[in-house]
C-alpha cells in the first residue's frame, strides 16, 4: 500500500516538473491582439469604413463616363419620292455610329450630400470603437482566462502539499505499525486520505488543463500547446471609483459607439428633409458621330461638338411621404438619445457593483491570507505532537484539510478581486498594455 501511494505520488510529481514554456501576461495579450480572429474582423470592417468615407461615395463628384454605339441594319428598302418617282433597293445597308465622353454632376441636392459624407466619416470613427471595444473585450478574456489558470495552478500546488503531507502520515503510520504502536486500521485510513487527496489533485488537473485549451483558443493557436503561467495574482488597490467613473464616461467603449450612433441617426435626419429641396445637376459631353446608308438623299454624314445642358427638379407633392418619413427620422433621433441615457445609467450601476464587490473582495483577500498563515502554524504544531504520538490521526487530517482549504479560499478571493478590477478597467476602456 506504501509503495503504491509512493508511486502515485512520484507519477504526479514528475508530470509536474516537466520543462515548460513560461507564458507571462503580456506575451499573452500580444498573441491574441496578433493572432485572435475576432480583432482581425474588427480591423477589416474599419478598412472598410476607411474606403468607404470618401467624396465620391457621397455623390459630391461627377461621373464620367465614355459611351459608345455602333448600330447596323440591312433592308430591302422602297421610297416613293415627292414626285411619284419610286426607289427600290435590296440589301440596302446602314451604319450609324456614335461615341464620345459625357460628364454628369449633382451640384445641390438640398445638401444631402455634405450629410452623406459626414455620416460616412461617422461610420469610420464607429469601426474605429467597434474595434477598440474588440480589443478591450479580448483581452478581458485573456486577462480572465490567464489569472484563472494562475488560481488553478496555486490549488494544484496546494494539492501537492496535501499529498506531501499525506505521504508522510501514511509512512509515519506504517513505521508505527511495524514497531507495534498503532493499529492496521490508522495506516489504512492514511492510504485512503492520501488516495483521496491524489484524486482531488486529478480533478484539479482536468480544469486547469481544460483553462489552458480555453486560453489556447482565445490567442488563436495549436490548442495543444503546451506552457505554465505565472505565480501570483497582483491586485491594483489604488483604484479609485470617481477616477474610474470620470474615466468610463469618455472613454467607454460601448457609450462611445452609441453616442457616435446618435451622430449617425442625427445626419440621416438632414439627409430625409434634404428631400423638400431641388436637384440641379449638369451635364456635358464631347461626342462624334458617323451615319452611312445606302439609299436616300444623305448617304453618308458625320459630326463632333460639345454637347451641355442642366436639370432641375423641385419636389411638389409625394403623397405626404416626406412629412412621414421625417417624422420617422426624428423619432428614431429621440430614440438613439433614449438609449445613450439608458446606458450611462446603466454604466454607472455596473461600475459601482463591481467597485463594491471589488473592494468586498479585496477586504477579504487579506483575512484569507491571515487564515492561512493561521492554518500552517496549527499544521505545524499538529505534524509535531503527531510525529511524537500526543494526538489522534483525526486530529491531523482536520489540521492538513484547513490549511489546504485555507490555500485554496486565499486564492479564489485572489482570483474574484482580480476578476473585479478587470471588469472595471475594461468598464473605464483603459484595460490592457
Amino acid at each position: 500500500m506504501q509503495q503504491i501511494g509512493k508511486l502515485l505520488f512520484l507519477i504526479l510529481l514528475g508530470f509536474s516538473s516537466q520543462a515548460q514554456e513560461m507564458l507571462k501576461l503580456e506575451d499573452a495579450v500580444k498573441i491574441a491582439l496578433e493572432n485572435n480572429y475576432e480583432i482581425k474582423i474588427a480591423k477589416n470592417n474599419l478598412k472598410i469604413d476607411e474606403t468607404n468615407s470618401t467624396a465620391g461615395n457621397a455623390g459630391m463628384l461627377p461621373n464620367v463616363n465614355a459611351t459608345l454605339t455602333n448600330n447596323n441594319s440591312e433592308f430591302n428598302t422602297t421610297q416613293v419620292q415627292a414626285d411619284g418617282t419610286e426607289r427600290t433597293l435590296d440589301n440596302a445597308i446602314n451604319h450609324n455610329l456614335t461615341y464620345g465622353i459625357g460628364l454628369d454632376w449633382t451640384i445641390f441636392d438640398g445638401m444631402r450630400m455634405f450629410a452623406r459624407r459626414e455620416q460616412l466619416k461617422v461610420l469610420q470613427k464607429q469601426g474605429e470603437a467597434e474595434l477598440k471595444l474588440a480589443i478591450i473585450t479580448k483581452i478581458g478574456d485573456v486577462y480572465a482566462t490567464y489569472f484563472d489558470l494562475v488560481q488553478q495552478q496555486q490549488q494544484i500546488k496546494a494539492l501537492d502539499t496535501a499529498i506531501v503531507i499525506s505521504n508522510q502520515r501514511l509512512t509515519t503510520a506504517q513505521n508505527r505499525y511495524t514497531i507495534g504502536k498503532a493499529a492496521k486500521l490508522e495506516v489504512l485510513n492514511a492510504q485512503v486520505d492520501l488516495n483521496t487527496d491524489v484524486s482531488s489533485r486529478l480533478k484539479q488537473l482536468d480544469l486547469y488543463q481544460n483553462a489552458k485549451i480555453r486560453l489556447n483558443e482565445i490567442l488563436a493557436r495549436e490548442i495543444a500547446t503546451d506552457f505554465v503561467v505565472e505565480d501570483k495574482i497582483a491586485v491594483d488597490e489604488s483604484l479609485n471609483f470617481a477616477d474610474l467613473k470620470t474615466l468610463a464616461e469618455k472613454q467607454n467603449p460601448q457609450l462611445q459607439a452609441q453616442i457616435l450612433e446618435n451622430n449617425n441617426v442625427e445626419l440621416n435626419l438632414k439627409q430625409v428633409k434634404a428631400g423638400r429641396y431641388p436637384t440641379v445637376r449638369i451635364n456635358s459631353g464631347y461626342n462624334f458621330t458617323r451615319s452611312e446608308a445606302s439609299l436616300g438623299f444623305i448617304t453618308q454624314s458625320s459630326g463632333r461638338g460639345f454637347v451641355y445642358g442642366i436639370n432641375a427638379s423641385v419636389p411638389i407633392f409625394s403623397g405626404f411621404n416626406q412629412n412621414r418619413n421625417e417624422k420617422v427620422a426624428k423619432l428614431q433621433v429621440d430614440n438613439a438619445d433614449f438609449v445613450i441615457n439608458q446606458q450611462k445609467i446603466a454604466l454607472q450601476s455596473q461600475l459601482a457593483m463591481a467597485f463594491q464587490s471589488f473592494q468586498t473582495n479585496l477586504k477579504l483577500s487579506k483575512v484569507e491570507e491571515k487564515n492561512t498563515e493561521i492554518a500552517k502554524q496549527n499544521l505545524d504544531i499538529t505534524q509535531a505532537k503527531f510525529k511524537i504520538g500526543t494526538i489522534t490521526p483525526i486530529e491531523y487530517r482536520t489540521a492538513q484539510l484547513n490549511y489546504v482549504q485555507a490555500l485554496v479560499r486565499y486564492s479564489n478571493a485572489q482570483f474574484q478581486t482580480k476578476l473585479y478590477e478587470i471588469s472595471l478597467k475594461e468598464l473605464s476602456g483603459i484595460l490592457g498594455f
